[in-house]
């Protein structure tokens, strides 16, 4: 393995929990909070898995975001509240880009933008984050909110989203099949060891309907480069 992989952090996650464990607090503890955690994340991945990280880079998602106008079968995150944003919380996203040089995505998630990096590192990084939805990224992930790492290789991560186009999303209202959860999805994806046989696999549990796993897919999926929008596998 290189000596010189790098650590994409999941800003988005940072500032979120640094303004909501602060709320009755100073803006003082709300940026200490946050860099109490960026400290725990840097400690925790400067040896471990590789021995020397060229570098470590922060995200943050901005304002627009390419899934809102894709939606159609649910309004993308339209289950969530819009008074649930916590009190410090832009104050802790500016100090993430302050401080430790945070990039924002434009029409797009942060998690797109770690996607894409960890793309172009042919997945020679580490991932930071509590995200669930990262595991579909075959590399190295650091759950900082449990201390816990996870090895995906590239069947794992493949398997994860078409489970996922299965089950849908509920954190962020996408919605999958009807009465399809995680042990639903595993047994319709049993000893489906590549991406076409997952792809035949959802075809027929969704009875064909192309359209619906289209538009789940690409609101679920995380992009590898500028601009992408996920297209089914061509069967060969």
């Amino acid at each position: 393995m290189s000596e010189r992989g790098k650590v994409l952090i999941d800003g988005d996650i940072i500032a979120y929990r640094a303004a909501f464990s602060t709320q009755d607090l100073s803006e003082k503890d709300a940026k200490g909070k946050v860099d109490e955690l960026m400290d725990f994340i840097i400690g925790e991945t400067v040896n471990f898995p590789f021995p020397s990280p060229s570098d470590y880079q922060t995200y943050l998602t901005g304002s627009t975001n390419f899934r809102f106008d894709i939606a159609k079968i649910a309004p993308y995150k339209g289950n969530r509240a819009a008074t649930e944003k916590p009190k410090y919380l832009s104050l802790t996203r500016k100090h993430l880009t302050d401080k430790y040089s945070a990039i924002m995505s434009v029409n797009e998630e942060a998690d797109d933008l770690i996607s894409k990096a960890a793309a172009a590192l042919d997945y020679n990084c580490v991932v930071a984050s509590i995200d669930k939805d990262m595991l579909q990224l075959p590399c190295w992930h650091f759950n900082f909110g449990r201390n816990q790492w996870t090895k995906v290789t590239p069947i794992e991560g493949t398997l994860f989203f078409y489970t996922q186009i299965l089950t849908g999303d509920t954190a962020d209202n996408i919605k999958g099949l009807h009465g399809i959860g995680p042990k639903k999805a595993e047994k319709i994806l049993a000893g489906c060891d590549t991406e076409e046989s997952m792809w035949k696999a959802v075809v027929k549990a969704y009875e064909g309907d192309i359209e619906s796993i289209t538009e789940n897919a690409r609101l679920l999926w995380l992009r590898r480069y500028d601009n992408e929008m996920w297209e089914p596998p061509q069967e060969g």
